[in-house]
């Protein structure tokens, strides 16, 4: 059981390594390769493609710090050397670039050494990998060493010609802080970590599309984009969107605030179930939103405040029209529909808020559901009494 768990870790850490280091290759390009795009596991580990051909093919190998070195006769070596032999045209001598990225340090004096692209000696890694091709052709490399002795001198000189090994690249808990240094010059001063975390998000998010292949890549000019745009949430004219829709799930929230005065408030004018579920992450993701942004120094209270009561004011003036629409003597069911359209038409108003700093949608719904938490604000024409009645009881 133990080692079961140990290798299943270890695998996953090997996956969260290729995604972290996508994005530091993504990072680390920004100029030298402005046109191309990145993948995950669609060409390889990590690829590099140009106008959706594959130019660099990169396998991704991590180990915890102090295990033994990278030699001719790692199974890394030979496993990465059968994927490129099945999938990359060994005699294509004008094939993608291929790229062993490794987190092991290359032995002294093997192929793997001759092959580091500042050290390269292609003849003496050619010998020494058809030594270790020979010297054992059993055990789980044997199908990899003797298809690559089947190869033609030729094309293993063709092939070997393709290959640079980056050894001794950093660990997973590295990337960040390389992450981190690419990015310096972008960093809001003060608000360092949170961008930082932001950026972070984002790149999941695309990784996630990556590997689920909802999206083919994600090139330079889109990840240049993506965090100027982040970068600019910062600015004095915008605010930053902190709290996304992970951690929102719908049966946890509901279940969270089920009980909470807003969605009483809701029920009481027949609020339809999809409608009720999106407010309901409305409002959480705005409370969570406005907490992180007062603690970051984005925003001061008096500007939350200011904003809560222009809500009301604008609420106070559409709950009068409402009354007066109604006239006297309507029955429940009327003043239900009358209710659930007040709340309807209030949550289409939902333009830049914050002195125009903040534009998404959610955030001043989630405000009017927190005035109608309070009991400030009501969508019921009799929603007063009930919630004098339900504070009561509570």
């Amino acid at each position: 059981m133990g080692e079961s768990v140990h290798s299943a870790a270890a695998s996953a850490l090997g996956y969260q390594h290729q995604t972290w280091w996508a994005l530091l290759e993504l990072l680390r390009a920004d100029h030298a390769r402005p046109d191309a795009a990145i993948s995950l596991e669609l060409h390889d580990d990590v690829a590099w493609e140009q106008a959706e051909s594959a130019t660099e093919l990169l396998q991704i190998k991590h180990h915890q710090r102090g295990e033994r070195r990278l030699t001719d006769a790692s199974p890394d070596v030979w496993s990465t050397l059968k994927t490129w032999m099945d999938t990359a045209v060994p005699s294509d001598v004008e094939g993608p670039t291929l790229v062993l990225v490794s987190t092991q340090e290359a032995n002294p004096g093997s192929a793997m050494a001759a092959l580091r692209p500042d050290s390269r000696d292609d003849e003496m890694a050619l010998s020494a990998l058809e030594r270790a091709a020979l010297r054992r052709a059993s055990g789980r490399t044997r199908e990899a060493r003797e298809q690559f002795l089947e190869l033609g001198q030729a094309d293993r000189a063709a092939f070997l010609s393709r290959i640079t090994v980056m050894d001794a690249s950093p660990h997973i808990d590295d990337v960040p802080a390389l992450v981190r240094a690419e990015l310096r010059w972008s960093l809001p001063v003060g608000h360092e970590d949170l961008f930082l975390a932001m950026v972070w998000r984002w790149w999941d998010e695309r990784a996630l599309e990556l590997l689920q292949r909802r999206r083919r890549a994600v090139d330079v000019g889109m990840a240049r984009a993506a965090i100027a745009d982040l970068r600019d949430q910062f600015s004095r004219q915008r605010l930053p969107t902190i709290v996304g829709h992970e951690g929102t799930a719908d049966d946890v929230l509901t279940a969270t605030y089920g009980n909470s005065p807003f969605v009483h408030q809701m029920r009481w004018v027949a609020y339809p179930p999809v409608n009720l579920r999106h407010s309901i992450i409305d409002y959480h993701r705005a409370q969570a939103q406005a907490i992180r942004w007062i603690a970051e120094d984005l925003v001061a209270a008096d500007e939350l405040s200011s904003l809560s009561r222009d809500l009301v004011d604008e609420w106070e003036s559409e709950f009068e029209w409402m009354g007066l629409e109604l006239a006297g003597a309507a029955d429940e069911a009327a003043k239900q529909r009358a209710g659930a359209s007040l709340l309807k038409a209030l949550s289409q108003r939902n333009g830049p808020c914050l002195h125009g700093r903040y534009h998404e949608a959610f955030f001043v719904r989630g405000q009017r559901h927190e005035l109608a938490d309070t009991g400030r604000v009501g969508w019921h024409p009799d929603f007063q009494h009930r919630m004098q009645t339900l504070l009561a009881e509570s």
